[in-house]
């Protein structure tokens, strides 16, 4: 593991030259990408990069880890959308390239074909991930197997009680989603972390300093041959 520490601008724009590097020498890299609110600066440098001609994404292909199940990619809190809005919509990407499960429908077949088109496109050689306060990554929350693939989860309390400031009310948030599953995201090439605030500090000393549990679901990243965790120095302040 490699572990960055800088301010929150310094993450940002270390993270992105991880891009800007892997593009440059594998412009046909598959990128496994992610949601929520530390992904938002990110993506908003890459969008900056590409527009000045420092990086494209015009031959990669993207997988996302996640999607809510019953909301479609024109439902605003969708992550389909979300990823057009912040990033798909302002590069040179091709739409066509981009993969979010679908959160139209519920099967498990859905999910089986989703990791498919992961193998069928050569597996992903970038994943990002943001870490959740309880140490799950994607959807992946404590005990979820380590063997899991792309797989439909029951969101937890917690999960949707963190979530429903997106949404009118917690009646609105959606009780499933399609999540790759610990499996997946260890079958990566390279993993990214970026995590920042101190409500991550404590995430970040179990995952990456405790032993490695289902627990914690991060922790299996102690375990892989290839991370990069780049956090705020709040993200770090247990040490």
């Amino acid at each position: 593991m490699k572990l960055i520490v800088g301010t929150q601008e310094e993450v940002i724009k270390k993270a992105a030259q991880r891009y800007v590097k892997l593009l440059n020498e594998k412009p046909e890299a598959v990128l496994g990408l992610a949601t929520g609110s530390t992904p938002l600066g990110l993506y908003a440098e890459l969008v900056k990069l590409c527009a000045e001609g420092k990086i494209s994404f015009a031959k990669c292909t993207t997988f996302n880890l996640d999607e809510y199940i019953g909301l479609d990619g024109t439902h605003d809190q969708s992550y389909r959308y979300f990823m057009n809005k912040n990033l798909f919509e302002k590069v040179d990407i091709r739409m066509e390239a981009t993969h979010v499960p679908s959160g139209a429908v519920k099967s498990d077949e859905e999910a089986e074909q989703y990791d498919a088109e992961i193998k069928a496109a050569g597996g992903i050689d970038l994943q990002l991930l943001g870490l959740g306060v309880n140490g799950h990554i994607g959807f992946n929350e404590p005990l979820t197997p380590f063997t899991s693939m792309t797989h439909i989860v029951k969101l937890t309390d917690s999960t949707r009680e963190a979530n429903k400031r997106f949404f009118a009310s917690i009646d609105e948030v959606p009780t499933h989603a399609y999540t790759m599953g610990v499996r997946d995201i260890m079958q990566a090439q390279r993993v990214l972390m970026v995590a920042s605030g101190a409500n991550k500090a404590q995430a970040i000393k179990d995952a990456f300093f405790g032993p490695v549990t289902p627990q914690v679901p991060a922790s299996i990243l102690q375990l892989h041959g290839d991370v990069i965790v780049i956090a705020d120095e709040a993200a770090m302040s247990k040490f």
